[in-house]
């Protein structure tokens, strides 16, 4: 458990540090024009380190992938900081969205195979959990590490760090989860890694026409979709676009509370900044609260007195996400305070702390042995898949509304019209999440 959550939580350090380390690393190596690069690489070889690792997982266990997965993460952290150009610094962070593809699948195998059922949900609690420091201190340790000793330690000094919880792990990780394929584990499928490059391709092209607001972006636009969206529909269990009752609905759900919720998140601090006049620093403060009450939530979800009602909190904690996406933008009405942010975000993180991490739960009970890493790959791409949709999506229409990402010190920019659009998307996508969650339960559960 130490190994693993320390894993998690140097990973997600990176995750946040990133986004203060780019401008730094982007001017210092003349990369200013590959920035969207730095993000998009690392998503598109996560997908399809996610896939590569559910196969390898069934087939082999998960200590093979995890070994492999930190390796290779380790190795694009010393790309990336030891970069003298902009396209190595971008084959570093593919390297590390690899690494980190194949670590996230492989640590919930983990946890199937390991823990018995009653300490799964304290697990992955725990899991989300690790997220809360990096959250909240990692932009800030990142600041001050690249202004007193300069960005590539951001990349550096994690190399040093994530060698250590491999150390801690492997042994008992041998011990406890290595041994045979699972009975009925098919043979490697090279289908489903290349349907996996199809939807990676496909979401990195989404990205790059994302970028800028121009009628040639509708050509990468256009072949993302073709690419990803087929791709996409064999590569996930049958029914999941369609919420069929059970282990469809749940990954569907996963897809649908990401997307909203990242939404509503990612555009909160420009929208205090430039419609109610705030700085950066106090509208920051709007998401702080977030990572620990996330926490709180996903550790509520592991008590086991409140097992028998799962489902019934899923649904429950999905209107908390509702709830928070919908009452979120209240605050571009002047009468509303300007704190009223931090408290709707603050509900609407307990919901999905709650609903993340039972969502996992869920995934591996209704999983058998020997698909249980696809499983828990096709979740992770569904998530990953819905963010970069919907951040697309929502991005370009705010762009073309009139909105700009650059507008800090330019209030009149933008205009709340943007917002609204942009909000009104996330809510009829929490909507459809709240729908899911009702198709969560099997038949049999409900009649349990």
């Amino acid at each position: 458990t130490l190994g693993c959550v320390s894993t998690i939580l140097l990973i997600a350090f990176e995750a946040m540090a990133i986004g203060t380390a780019m401008p730094a690393a982007a001017d210092a190596l003349d990369g200013v024009a590959l920035y969207a690069f730095a993000f998009s690489a690392y998503f598109t070889t996560s997908l399809l380190g996610m896939v590569l690792a559910g196969q390898w997982c069934d087939r082999g266990g998960p200590v093979g992938p995890v070994v492999t997965g930190i390796g290779v993460f380790s190795a694009g952290l010393l790309l990336s900081g030891a970069a003298q150009n902009m396209l190595t610094f971008v084959a570093g962070r593919a390297a590390q969205g690899a690494g980190g593809g194949l670590v996230i699948v492989a640590l919930y195998v983990v946890v199937r195979r390991v823990y018995p059922e009653r300490l799964r949900p304290a697990a992955l609690a725990a899991f989300s959990a690790a997220w809360v420091v990096p959250s909240l201190l990692g932009p800030v340790i990142a600041g001050v590490v690249t202004e007193h000793f300069g960005w590539r330690w951001v990349f550096l000094g994690i190399t040093v760090l994530v060698v250590l919880p491999l150390a801690i792990m492997l042994p008992p990780l041998r011990r406890s989860a290595s041994g045979p394929p699972a009975e009925g584990a098919k043979k490697f499928d090279a289908r489903m890694l290349r349907l996996a490059a199809a939807v990676a391709l496909g979401a990195g092209l989404l990205q790059f026409g994302g970028q800028e607001l121009r009628w040639l972006s509708a050509v990468p636009i256009a072949a993302g979709i073709a690419l990803a969206a087929p791709a996409a529909l064999r590569l996930l269990p049958a029914g999941t676009f369609r919420a069929a009752r059970g282990l469809p609905s749940v990954i569907m759900l996963r897809g649908l509370i990401s997307g909203a919720f990242m939404t509503t998140q990612t555009f909160l601090p420009l929208m205090l900044v430039t419609e109610r006049g705030l700085s950066i620093t106090q509208a920051g403060l709007a998401l702080a609260v977030g990572g620990a009450v996330w926490a709180l939530g996903s550790y509520a979800q592991s008590r086991p007195r409140l097992e028998p009602h799962r489902y019934l909190l899923v649904r429950v904690s999905t209107v908390l996400i509702l709830f928070a996406v919908l009452a979120t933008p209240l605050v571009l009405i002047e009468a509303v305070p300007v704190w009223t942010p931090a408290l709707t975000l603050a509900i609407g993180c307990v919901g999905m702390g709650y609903t993340v991490s039972s969502v996992g739960v869920l995934v591996l009970r209704l999983s058998r042995p020997e698909e249980a890493g696809g499983n828990v790959a096709s979740l992770q791409v569904c998530d990953a898949l819905s963010n970069v949709v919907m951040l697309t999506a929502v991005g370009s229409a705010f762009a073309a509304l009139g909105g700009s990402t650059t507008a800090v010190e330019d209030a009149s920019a933008g205009g709340p019209g943007a917002f609204v659009v942009v909000y009104a998307a996330a809510a009829v996508v929490a909507v459809l999440a709240v729908l899911t969650a009702g198709r969560v339960a099997t038949k049999e559960d409900m009649a349990h």
